[in-house]
């Protein structure tokens, strides 16, 4: 998510000081017991008189539960010895393969102060331990334009592309009001929602076109998320980068979307071609409301068919609108959609000590985002 405390230049503060358990730079791993001081740090930095509700209990749940947690690739906290813990860093590790070689990432979800002098030292502090020279693998997909600034300066990159968000529009007004006047459900406002369905139905009657086609010879079938699963690791294989969802790490992840009752249920289709599938795409959403694309996979040279399909089945079933990240591989076959714009997200920012990580993201040869992004978190949506 978006900092809290934008994240500093790497040149910022001064030398280390003495930090309690935390060494000569007073940084060390999160540990339970510091749940309710980052609690009160996010409070501060990110809710502003927002009720956080269960919010100590989710922290708890996705930055110690993955079954890939390690104290070396968990968040890490700013321990001055003296105030306890005054910044803190969020993050989740994240499996990837990176030119057939198994990299660790971190997931950089939330980097926050408490606003004290003590705390922006801190938050320099930690920002300083993710240089790309010291770091196997780290990346941000909400990164603000200063952070982006400073992901940048201490030699990592930005990813333009996948800083953008597609929406396509399938009904003009039901889409117009959700990008304007939803509720914290994502749904329209019930009063009017009824008047505009009446009325978006009348100017579908009238430009048909509006419609997405399907691709001709394909169609979607409702699946068992494990469809994706099953298809993820031959769908992406043709990326030298791309994330690994073991079972475990799958089914937990599964988990953690669930949580997030504000994007609402997930939901899987295929593609399929004479009964063979060239496509999956996992999304959540409720009909009447907007389907919010997380992961979309194809064969290569499908991407046409699967994106035409997908967007034809969900204006189908009801959905106003869809939206996800733009990326690389997939770009070119969404733009050829009627009723669709862009728009800033936040940055997409990597850091890695390997150049051939990066030049691979460069050139857009990286598989990542919705489930191997944060784009599923409540700390987004929620908090």
């Amino acid at each position: 998510m978006t900092a809290g405390t934008d994240l500093p230049s790497p040149e910022e503060g001064p030398p280390g000081t003495e930090g309690a358990g935390a060494g000569r730079s007073g940084i060390r791993p999160m540990a339970r017991a510091d749940i309710p001081a980052v609690e009160a740090i996010f409070r501060t930095a990110f809710a502003r008189g927002r009720p956080t509700g269960d919010l100590a209990a989710y922290i708890e749940t996705v930055f110690f539960g993955s079954p890939h947690y390690s104290e070396e690739h968990g968040s890490i906290v700013y321990d001055d010895g003296r105030k306890g813990v005054t910044a803190a860093l969020l993050s989740l590790p994240m499996p990837f393969v990176a030119h057939d070689r198994p990299v660790m990432a971190r997931l950089l979800c939330a980097f926050m102060s408490d606003g004290t002098k003590g705390g922006m030292l801190g938050a320099a502090r930690l920002a300083r331990s993710l240089r790309a020279g010291q770091v196997e693998f780290c990346f941000s997909d909400n990164a603000s334009p200063v952070s982006a600034d400073h992901w940048v300066a201490s030699g990592g990159i930005a990813l333009p592309v996948e800083s953008l968000e597609w929406r396509r529009a399938f009904q003009p007004l039901g889409a117009l009001l959700c990008c304007i006047g939803r509720t914290r459900a994502g749904q329209p406002a019930p009063v009017v929602a009824p008047l505009l369905r009446a009325l978006d139905r009348a100017i579908l009657a009238r430009k048909p076109l509006i419609r997405p086609a399907p691709a001709p010879g394909c169609a979607a079938r409702d699946a068992a998320p494990q469809a994706f699963l099953d298809h993820a690791r031959a769908m992406t294989e043709r990326f030298a980068v791309r994330p690994v969802w073991t079972q475990d790490y799958f089914d937990w992840l599964l988990g953690i979307v669930a949580m997030n009752r504000a994007l609402g249920p997930l939901r899987c289709r295929t593609v399929e071609e004479a009964g063979r599938t060239i496509g999956v795409f996992l999304f959540a959403g409720r009909p009447g409301a907007t389907a919010r694309v997380l992961n979309l996979i194809c064969e290569e040279g499908r991407e046409f068919d699967v994106t035409a399909q997908m967007f034809a089945s969900l204006a189908e079933e009801g959905y106003v609108d869809a939206a996800g990240m733009a990326q690389p591989f997939m770009v070119n076959a969404v733009m050829r959609q009627r009723r669709l714009t862009f728009r800033h997200r936040g940055y997409l920012c990597l850091n890695t000590r390997h150049g051939e990580l990066l030049e691979s993201a460069r050139r857009g040869d990286l598989y990542i985002g919705g489930l191997a992004s944060e784009s599923w978190s409540r700390l987004v949506t929620d908090f």
